[in-house]
């Protein structure tokens, strides 16, 4: 694996970008009397050797495909990544001086989309981490799937500065185990080790040691101070010769650096250091009074590293245009997958399912994911340990198999029961481009997995999240493996579009739509149990599902009665009911809802001849809690669903206990008068 830098600039010059980078982001902070202005200072060395000797960017096209990653994954010191963007030509100095305002380039954390030059949105701490374990990953397999011996299309590192908080959460520790076990040689850590958090230092609550716990999951390791730049700079050049390890840089730093009163303190993190306290560090730095001053050696010098950046860009841009011309095809599908671009006539994949089969949606959603995955080489994803239960393994189309230690090329990943760093991993595959994610579990443990969706609900992050099981028809398992809360507490979620599909042509189209929405996550919620497949020659079509919730079975003459609703394995048990009461001459509509927050974005007018305002007498059947349904209940409305948690027993007769067979549905009926 080729390392790369450049030449290194005078020492006396790096230090001068070092202090701007420092200064700038305590002037942000200080004008905005909000910030965290302890890590810029304590980082600023860090900063400015990636900044001018190892980062391969485009100011000019901040998306470009080959680009180094940078994840400032305590986001909480976003006036680092700032000011290195506003050095390099992608933000303004003018930029800085609106930090932490209303509309502004610059908010309090970085935001992937929002912000030009951010690579993923940071702030809940260890999340970066893994989102940058993740953009590494699909550095390497789209490696595999498109260099060819004479190009490397796809070849960048990514780089990732964490702080004592990433290292303390979870999520970094799951996301650091599986980098090891990948071997991720092209992923570099910095780990800003400055021993202070917001209550005091580190000793109060953290005394592991950090290097020999990244060595065990193993990583390569050094040691270094965080501010001697040759130091960083020759550390970053042996990570980058480290070919089978990830590595992590252990930057031993002082908070604050410069601030006379302040360095070294807690009082440096996360409050301005105030005006006396600033123009002191300043002048213990030997540095201009001047707010957010930028010396004129430093415009030079980072003009000569834009000049570097364009030669890099132009080669690599030489390199496709004669990749293009010598490998046709497989360039044609990098272009098309690094686009996002679908390929034409894609939904002609969209399986049909015979009538009358049973299949657990689970599984139906497994045969489409293979349907949709044969034509769709960017599909990639894997299971927390359960790809056999959540019938999740892509068996089809080209680069099948699972990817491996140093081995790349496939289409599905193990995780292991790593649920939170899966979320964040996939997450970051999204940011970096070029694939289409999914991950999955059981849907019980999207408890494990709710920031990772939060993350990509708020950066429209394009990931199927796969959960099955997905009621207390799990059964036997117990209420430890009923999610009856999870839908309705997703469903609250801004962006997040979920299905629970009643068959598996719902599910078909489910997935479907999973596939089109690339500015937000889709959760597709799957039965265990077996679900008869609807005969749509007698029933409304499938198709229907894209617009959250339809008709299935119409009233006789367009008046009902009754209006019957329901999601997921209990459509069926609404069509039973519905039979029943069509015997004793009632006039019944039942309506499938797959996606309740779906039909909610759809026009009044659609909304309203699915349910008319006029037919009053509703009932809703979900075997979950009633949060989300109130407007579709109405004012006359009964919810049949869940009150309290489930219990362990056969799927039968939790259907009795709980109450969702048609007698008891229809004695609530009769009880309400409808």
């Amino acid at each position: 694996m080729p390392t790369h830098s450049y030449p290194p600039i005078a020492p006396d010059v790096a230090q001068k970008i070092a202090n701007t980078i420092r200064f700038l982001s305590a002037d942000g902070v200080q004008a905005a009397n909000s910030g965290h202005p302890g890590l810029p200072m304590g980082c600023a060395e860090i900063a400015t050797v990636l900044l001018t000797r190892f980062l391969r960017i485009d100011p000019k096209e901040t998306t470009w495909w080959n680009r180094d990653r940078f994840i400032l994954s305590a986001g909480h010191g976003s006036m680092l990544l700032y000011s290195m963007l506003a050095l390099a030509g992608i933000l303004s100095v003018d930029d800085l001086k609106q930090f932490r305002q209303l509309g502004s380039h610059t908010p309090g954390h970085p935001e992937f989309g929002d912000v030009p030059g951010v690579d993923f949105t940071a702030g809940p701490l260890g999340a970066g981490f893994a989102a940058a374990a993740g953009m590494a990953l699909s550095e390497r397999m789209l490696a595999e799937m498109y260099n060819t011996p004479k190009f490397d299309v796809m070849s960048h590192y990514t780089y990732v500065l964490m702080g004592d908080g990433c290292n303390m959460e979870g999520v970094a520790l799951e996301a650091a185990s599986l980098a090891g076990h990948l071997k991720l040689g092209k992923m570099i850590a910095f780990y800003d080790d400055n021993e202070i958090s917001i209550e005091g230092n580190t000793s109060l609550a953290f005394t592991e040691n950090v290097n020999a716990r990244y060595e065990a999951m193993g990583w390569h390791v050094q040691d270094i101070d965080g501010h001697d730049m040759e130091a960083i700079a020759n550390a970053i050049l042996a990570a980058q010769g480290v070919e089978d390890k990830p590595s992590v840089i252990v930057a031993h730093t002082r908070i604050g650096r410069g601030a006379p009163n302040k360095e070294g303190k807690s009082s440096a993190h996360g409050e301005p250091l105030g005006e006396d306290e600033l123009l002191a560090a300043k002048k213990n730095m030997g540095w201009s009074e001047e707010k957010f001053y930028v010396p004129s050696e430093v415009t030079k010098a980072m003009d000569g590293v834009r000049a570097q950046w364009a030669e890099t860009r132009a080669k690599w841009d030489s390199d496709m245009e004669s990749y293009e011309g010598s490998h046709k095809a497989i360039a044609k599908e990098f272009i098309r997958v690094m686009k996002g671009e679908l390929p034409k006539s894609w939904k002609n994949a969209t399986p049909e399912f015979a009538a009358n089969e049973k299949i657990a949606t689970r599984a139906s959603g497994g045969k489409v994911m293979n349907a949709f995955g044969e034509i769709l080489p960017e599909l990639v994803g894997g299971a927390a340990d359960l790809a056999p239960s959540t019938k999740t393994e892509i068996k089809t189309g080209k680069y099948p198999g699972f990817v491996g230690a140093g081995n790349y090329l496939g289409r599905n990943i193990h995780f292991g029961v790593r649920e939170h760093a899966m979320g964040q991993m996939m997450n970051g595959m999204s940011a970096h481009g070029g694939f289409i994610p999914f991950s999955s579990t059981f849907f019980v443990f999207m408890d494990y997995m709710r920031p990772a969706l939060r993350m990509a609900a708020l950066a429209k992050f394009q990931q199927i999240f796969v959960m099955t099981h997905d009621s207390i028809f799990v059964g036997e398992d117990g209420p430890t493996h009923q999610p009856i809360e999870q839908i309705a507490s997703i469903r609250c979620m801004p962006n997040v579009t979920l299905f629970r599909p009643c068959d598996a042509n719902e599910t078909a189209y489910a997935w479907q739509y999973a596939i089109a929405k690339q500015d937000g996550p889709t959760v597709l919620t799957l039965s265990r149990q077996n679900l008869p497949t609807l005969d749509r020659t007698q029933f409304a079509p499938a198709k229907d599902t894209l617009k959250g919730g339809y008709i299935l079975e119409l009233d006789p003459e367009g008046i009902a009665e009754i209006v019957l609703i329901a999601s997921g394995s209990e459509v069926h048990l609404a069509l039973t009911v519905a039979g029943i009461l069509r015997e004793a001459g009632r006039r019944v509509r039942v309506v499938s809802m797959p996606s309740l927050d779906l039909f909610k974005q759809q026009p009044e007018g659609y909304r309203r001849k699915v349910l008319p305002k006029r037919f009053k007498n509703r009932l809703v059947v979900e075997a979950g809690v009633r949060m989300g349904w109130e407007d579709i209940l109405g004012d006359r409305g009964i919810f049949v669903g869940m009150e309290g948690f489930g219990a362990s027993g056969p799927a039968e007769e939790l259907a009795k206990k709980f109450g969702f067979t048609s007698e008891q549905i229809l004695d609530k009926l009769a009880e309400a008068d409808f």
